[in-house]
């Protein structure tokens, strides 16, 4: 694999409230990259009345890679589960693990109305997986097949942040699973680590929409945000065993590589948060 390795996520291609409306504007976050790992919900393969024209804007996605000359690896997410492979990659030695993120949760999703209103698929897959509890790709597994056994019904329209959050709060359970998983993905990350990656000091995830770095022990989680509102999305790279992370500046024309926020060295331990 080539360096630098640049992790993006939740581009959500083709999404109603994406704020990528031009594929175009991600060149500069392609350029100069080795390989770029798109941890998950990168499109909406499991959206059927966004799925064509998300699909449009994937293969546009890997065009762009292509002429930047940069490797894509494609991890599944929540809204697109069927990209082959582990679900999850190491780097550095398994000192690095980036997942998207909703192989931490037991439900993968639980602000999601299908979920809400009917949870019981979610414990006959878990009955069906008992290596789950303790096997990494079977956990990925079955987080697959729980996304799969909840396509979403209905997709938000409002693209304003007010709109947004209106969408959010209802029902009034939703808004709570939400704050309960923002707030708690960090030790959601370290135990996820403790019983899968043991060896792992640094955790790449996506998914919450809630970008930010967190130390929990020998542990630095980093979620990289997303592309929809309200969230920030934000870059990690990963070079000379050195892993960074900034944001993302969004224009409708252009999406570039802010300055770093934090840098870390693999190996090396580093306190507190930036």
């Amino acid at each position: 694999m080539k360096e630098p390795v640049r992790i993006l996520s939740d581009l959500h291609l083709g999404h109603r409230v994406s704020r990528i409306a031009r594929v175009e504007a991600l060149r500069p976050l392609l350029a100069g990259a080795g390989t770029v790992v798109f941890n998950g919900d990168t499109w909406q393969e499991l959206a059927r009345e966004l799925k064509a024209g998300s699909r449009g804007k994937l293969d546009e996605l890997m065009a762009l890679c292509r002429e930047e000359g940069c490797e894509p690896i494609f991890l599944p997410g929540n809204h697109d589960p069927g990209w082959p492979g582990d679900g999850y990659l190491e780097l550095e030695g398994g000192k690095v693990v980036i997942t998207h993120g909703d192989a931490l949760l037991r439900s993968g999703a639980p602000w999601k109305r299908e979920i809400l209103l009917d949870p019981r698929r979610v414990e006959e897959l878990w009955a069906a997986h008992p290596a789950a509890a303790h096997d990494a790709r079977e956990r990925h597994q079955l987080a697959r097949e729980i996304s799969i056994s909840y396509p979403v019904v209905r997709h938000p329209e409002g693209r304003g942040f007010f709109q947004r959050v209106l969408e959010a709060i209802h029902p009034p359970q939703r808004a709570l699973e939400m704050m309960k998983a923002w707030w708690t993905q960090p030790d959601m990350g370290l135990a996820f680590r403790d019983r899968y990656f043991p060896e792992a000091e640094f955790l790449v995830i996506g998914h919450f929409h809630w970008a930010g770095t967190w130390k929990r022990g020998n542990l630095r989680v980093i979620n990289t945000g997303s592309f929809l509102n309200p969230g920030r999305a934000y870059w990690v790279e990963v070079a000379d065993g050195w892993i960074s992370q900034g944001r993302i500046e969004e224009t409708q024309e252009s999406c570039h590589m802010g300055l770093p926020d934090g840098r870390w060295r693999s190996g090396t331990p580093q306190p507190g948060n930036f």
